[in-house]
């Protein structure tokens, strides 16, 4: 090849580099075409931003719980006998005075028998007793009966009296034991599984006993918080503020609101927490016993308060920063006071005024007068963020 043609074939392959340049920098790696801001460009960063919102925000204190029925019962016998049937489906709603199961009666039947018995003989020893006393009085009186008589007659009306009523309890005693043999329910509440079968000796040492029962609507959960926070809640109850809610075990599905019943009286010194009790109608039994939950408890409202999503808040040497969009759009560094943090929002105490612009990704690369290019949501990806810079995957 002549040295003119190797001047024009180096010049033709430095001509096409310089599209296959030009070509990569205009199309992606997907193939889809880049129309890049002109901030790139120009040396404006790509960020997202949020406006700081000012509205009221709850004060809310969280903490895990468990779910706890306010009242359960083991319902034993308090006889002994033979269970001649069992009166209830298991699982299924029982109201106060039900009757859950029943005991063979014949022995306590005539237990009763027998007092009433004994209570109509000594009634009758009672009555013979004091028309005898009415008898002697008056002879007494005229003195035709000694005073010895007399005595004996009002000792065998206070004996027969004494007897009588000695019967009475007796008889009592056995009406009770008698009305044992029908079993009902304390109070209303949803039975569990059945733990005995008709035709078996029960007696009152059984611990099984015959099933559990358990109250489910209303219920109870009982939570944790730090000892510090109790001052709060003392005030938030005396203000009448307070609500509780309660969430699922990974704090997504709320599953009921209730009320503060009560704090506990002492402090656990081993956790540096306190107990706390709080009741829920259950209506749709979202609460079962057992269950672990986290509680959100409301004790204050904050007022005209200022917010910024969550990611809009940097930690560095002196705390708490954010990244706040100028006048060009260009940052500046502010340090803020942030509280409390909930749902991607943190409430921001001191440090930004409402209305501002903060940037909610792309800060790694910022640097207070760096200048930025604002994207909108639905372009979000163009924002380098710090995860994949700090692999080595972004300048």
């Amino acid at each position: 090849m002549t040295p003119k043609a190797l001047m024009i074939t180096s010049a033709c392959l430095a001509i096409a580099a310089a599209i296959g340049a030009g070509a990569y920098l205009v199309h992606l790696r997907d193939g889809r075409t880049d129309h890049a801001p002109a901030a790139a460009l120009s040396g404006a960063v790509p960020v997202t931003a949020a406006k700081v919102r000012q509205h009221d925000v709850p004060i809310v204190l969280e903490g895990l719980g468990t779910v706890t029925p306010i009242n359960t019962a083991t319902i034993r016998t308090q006889v002994q006998g033979t269970l001649d049937s069992v009166d209830f489906v298991e699982g299924k709603q029982m109201k106060r005075g039900d009757v859950l199961a029943k005991i063979d009666p014949r022995v306590y039947e005539a237990q009763v028998d027998q007092a009433e018995a004994a209570l109509a003989r000594d009634e009758a020893g009672l009555k013979n007793a004091r028309t005898n006393l009415s008898r002697t009085q008056p002879l007494a009186d005229r003195g035709f009966a000694t005073q010895q008589l007399l005595d004996t007659q009002n000792s065998l009306v206070s004996q027969g009296e004494g007897t009588v009523a000695l019967d009475k309890a007796a008889l009592e005693a056995a009406q009770t034991q008698l009305s044992f043999t029908t079993i009902t329910a304390p109070f209303d509440g949803v039975t569990g599984i059945r733990r005995i079968d008709p035709g078996n000796i029960v007696q009152p040492s059984d611990l099984n006993g015959l099933v559990v029962l358990t109250q489910l609507q209303p219920i109870a959960v009982i939570f944790t918080l730090p000892s510090a926070d109790i001052p709060r809640v003392q005030q938030a109850l005396v203000s009448g503020i307070v609500s509780v809610d309660v969430y699922d075990a990974k704090d997504q599905q709320k599953l009921d609101h209730g009320s503060l019943m009560l704090i506990d009286n002492q402090v656990d010194s081993s956790t540096g927490t306190v107990r706390l009790k709080a009741s829920f109608p259950n209506a749709g039994r979202m609460l079962w016993p057992g269950n672990f939950v986290n509680v959100h408890l409301t004790v204050a409202v904050s007022h005209n308060a200022l917010t910024v999503p969550l990611t809009a808040v940097l930690q560095g040497p002196s705390g708490a920063f954010a990244y706040v969009v100028g006048p060009n759009n260009v940052v500046s560094v502010r340090n803020v006071t942030a509280g409390q943090s909930r749902e991607g929002q943190v409430l921001i105490e001191q440090g930004l005024a409402a209305d501002e612009t903060v940037v909610t990704a792309g800060q790694y690369r910022l640097n207070p007068g760096t200048t930025v290019d604002i994207v909108p949501d639905n372009a979000k990806d163009l924002v380098q963020n710090a995860t994949t810079a700090s692999a080595g995957m972004l300048p």
